[in-house]
């Protein structure tokens, strides 16, 4: 029901547009209020329809009568520049509408069970997966960062003696070492390595000096 406004003001969206005519299209896509002619060479008549001039420039466009915008309707195609790469790129997006799904990160539980062949994706397993936190997780005791890498070049545990770990250490210089290798200089960043964990753990404080 229609209600009068005691200031005279309509707030109705068919007021506006009876207020403001300016672009009003019909059912058919022509524009009840251009006033332009057809821009096909030699036709005088009026081109109520618009139709964009280029893939590149789609606020750009020509107004034609009814005939003339069907025939280059007929001739338009949006993908006339694109190569069969980018055709084929823009399928792929348009499978997903443009926003693909990234992958969920494992926890660290998650690829203990997977290596077993079990998919947990929703920890159903719950803390029975930290049973098996597999090869690379943080297990043992806290240690720097530092000293944590170089346990894992000696090949040594977090457990053991300075003694026990300079044994691996020898061990791995003996079997690095040019001297030990006719010359061969190949392994001698891995050998630096091995150095370098050595002198972090001697010097530290988290490990036993005697056995």
């Amino acid at each position: 029901m229609k209600k009068d406004d005691p200031f005279g003001f309509d707030m109705s969206v068919s007021g506006s547009k009876k207020k403001n005519p300016r672009g009003r299209r019909g059912m058919s896509g022509a524009s009840e209020t251009s006033t332009r002619v057809c821009d096909h060479d030699g036709c005088e008549l009026a081109a109520p329809f618009r139709a964009p001039k280029s893939p590149d420039v789609l606020d750009d466009y020509f107004w034609f009568c009814q005939e003339h915008v069907r025939e280059y309707n007929l001739k338009w195609n949006f993908f006339d520049t694109t190569s069969e790469a980018e055709l084929a790129a823009l399928m792929d997006k348009d499978r997903v509408w443009d926003r693909p799904t990234k992958p969920f990160k494992r926890s660290v539980e998650e690829r203990a069970w997977a290596r077993l062949g079990v998919d947990d994706p929703h920890q159903v397993l719950g803390a029975n997966a930290t049973r098996n936190p597999g090869r690379g997780a943080a297990v043992g005791r806290k240690l720097p960062p530092t000293e944590r890498r170089a346990i894992d070049i000696l090949d040594a545990k977090d457990n053991w003696s300075k003694p026990q770990i300079r044994k691996a250490y020898k061990s791995l210089i003996k079997v690095l070492h040019p001297d030990m290798n006719g010359g061969d200089r190949s392994q001698e960043e891995q050998l630096s390595e091995v150095v370098w964990a050595w002198d972090q753990i001697k010097v530290s404080r988290n490990f036993r000096d005697t056995d």
